[in-house]
């Protein structure tokens, strides 16, 4: 159990991690299929979200480095979840670091903060990973009068039966992460 998630600095996980990790440890032990995939994956974090109208999801945080194999099994693992925690939504999102404009490199390395590591391209990267595997084919951000703005999502048409149901859900979850209202419509 404790091999399935990995805290960072030595912190404890709390009641609902361990039992994400617990549930992830039995997927390993009684699913052949995958079994193997699963064998070195982790992860770091979960919680659960509150969505509205009494629905919740699931949360899971996996290191940067471990999400392209967690991508390549996470329609089946993210299935298993759903059936285990009662129909809740679980979204799989790697564990990115922010860097602040005074960032400083060492001594050693000299140069500017990395592209990657800016406020903008990881909220991108996190609502890549919330609709995932669903593709993104534009974005537009309304500006209402009131000041107040909303990122219209367009997303692929062909995925248009799997994901109708769940936009409410990646609606909300990107707006508890981000802080940014999102509106997903499909091409």
């Amino acid at each position: 159990m404790a091999s399935k998630i990995r805290k960072a600095e030595g912190a404890t996980p709390d009641e609902f991690e361990l039992s994400v990790a617990e549930e992830l440890l039995r997927l390993e032990t009684s699913s052949a299929e995958l079994k193997a995939p699963l064998k070195d994956l982790y992860i770091t974090a979960a919680k659960e979200v509150e969505c509205g109208a009494g629905s919740k999801a699931i949360v899971i945080y996996v290191p940067f480095k471990l999400n392209a194999s967690f991508r390549a099994i996470q329609q089946r693992l993210v299935r298993e979840l759903e059936k285990k925690f009662s129909g809740a939504h679980v979204i799989i999102i790697a564990q990115r670091t922010i860097l602040g404009k005074s960032y400083a490199r060492s001594q050693k390395t000299s140069g500017l903060r990395p592209r990657s590591r800016t406020l903008t391209a990881v909220q991108d990267a996190i609502l890549e990973d919330i609709v995932y595997p669903t593709e993104i084919e534009g974005k537009r951000t309304r500006c209402k009068v009131d000041g107040s703005k909303t990122l219209k999502v367009y997303l692929s048409a062909k995925d248009q039966a799997n994901v109708e149901g769940r936009t409410a859900t990646y609606a909300s979850v990107y707006n508890k992460l981000t802080n940014k209202t999102v509106s997903f419509h499909f091409a």
